[in-house]
């Protein structure tokens, strides 16, 4: 695995002929994504797509959580520093155009808490699959910033534009027996299936023909790739937004677990 030896913030192996599997390896962090995870999230696309053992990507978490988001660390890091959310914001988008470009099939395997860059990557893998008990939900606006990492791009293309607004502006949480409803992900099973299932789909994809799933899943992300203005825009205002009181009393609140109290005049 020498190809992935920069990439410590996971557990990678290769379970079986053609497939890579990525862990997010902080289960005592709920998987909480650090500076260096972030990073590394963003990176590991473009190698995986230079290598030519893997042909499947299962994206899963260990613990009993996907990802809980960021850390607060990097959250006070984006109010504090222009050089940081310059960071952030070529970061992000290297994250979900990486996704978007790399040729491999990507399965995720969603379970319990999902938020921030780790949802983002959940949800623009090809193939979601969550556990019944799983809970998605896109954290922003309960932060005091825009919803800009991921979800202008492809929520209200996976569930349609209603619901995209209802889980977005509201910060409500998604089961995974709704978002397979919703269409948000592709199949919802029992939790202790989890592993089998997703582990049976990225066999699957291995085992096909390269050349015919790759050139399917470009010409379907050219969906994506339409998108594109309107995600770095939602993605610029994010990182307005993290210079804000909105953000500060966002983060205050979490840190304290009690409900915001957002200034009242409007932001636009």
């Amino acid at each position: 695995m020498k190809l992935y030896e920069s990439f410590d913030g996971f557990a990678i192996d290769r379970p079986s002929d053609g497939v890579l599997r990525i862990l997010l390896n902080r289960p005592d962090r709920l998987n909480a994504l650090d500076e260096d995870g972030h990073r590394q999230l963003a990176d590991i696309w473009r190698v995986i797509a230079r290598d030519d053992q893997t042909r499947a990507v299962l994206l899963a978490a260990e613990g009993r959580a996907f990802s809980a988001g960021g850390d607060f660390a990097v959250v006070e890091d984006l109010a504090t520093r222009p050089e940081a959310r310059a960071r952030m914001f070529r970061e992000a988008r290297d994250l979900v155009f990486g996704l978007i470009d790399c040729p491999k099939p990507v399965v995720s395997a969603i379970k319990g808490s999902a938020v921030g860059a780790g949802l983002a990557a959940a949800l623009l893998s090809d193939i979601p699959v969550a556990t019944k008990s799983a809970k998605l939900v896109d954290g922003h606006v309960r932060l005091g910033v825009a919803a800009g990492d991921h979800a202008a791009i492809i929520w209200p293309l996976l569930c349609g534009m209603a619901k995209a607004k209802y889980h977005l502006l509201l910060n409500e949480p998604v089961t995974g027996e709704a978002a397979e409803r919703m269409g948000l992900v592709a199949l919802c099973v029992e939790d202790d299936e989890l592993d089998a299932q997703t582990m049976s789909i990225v066999e699957r994809l291995a085992a096909g023909s390269p050349s015919a799933l790759q050139w399917t899943k470009h010409s379907l992300n050219n969906w994506l790739r339409l998108a594109g203005p309107s995600f770095d825009a939602s993605l610029a205002l994010e990182m307005l937004g993290f210079t804000g009181g909105d953000m500060t009393e966002g983060l205050k609140s979490l840190r304290e677990r009690r409900d915001p109290s957002f200034a009242k005049s409007s932001g636009m």
